[in-house]
């Protein structure tokens, strides 16, 4: 089964909540400022999704420009980067989309159409 992880009062997360129901497609809800996702789980879906680590990222979000990430990632190795990513789910690009062998993150409706 999918695992949906989002944030609940997002409204790109409460959009693709709503695609995932009108489709029919089953998932398993997690929130992830409740349930922030592991630095195994990240480093298993980063290599998973093909994407670069920088799309990982809550680029629009308050923790991410309070901390001036723009600047400080470039200098940042992988694996300093997945474990700050690991710190907080607010820092995380939402929603995501995890199964066995696909990881969307972010909703763009023409991406999700393989889940069909």
């Amino acid at each position: 089964m999918l695992k949906f992880i989002c944030y609940p009062k997002c409204t790109t997360c409460q959009k693709a909540k709503k695609w995932l129901d009108d489709n029919n497609i089953e998932y398993e809800l997690r929130d992830i400022k409740l349930d922030n996702p592991t630095l195994e789980e990240l480093t298993d879906w980063y290599k998973k999704s093909g994407l670069p680590l920088k799309k990982f990222f809550n680029t629009s979000g308050l923790l991410y420009k309070s901390l001036d990430l723009k600047n400080k990632l470039p200098n940042m190795a992988e694996d300093e980067i997945l474990q700050l990513l690991s710190t907080d789910g607010m820092l995380v690009k939402r929603p995501l989309i995890i199964g066995k062998d696909i990881v969307l993150v972010g909703f763009k409706e023409a991406e999700w159409e393989i889940l069909k």
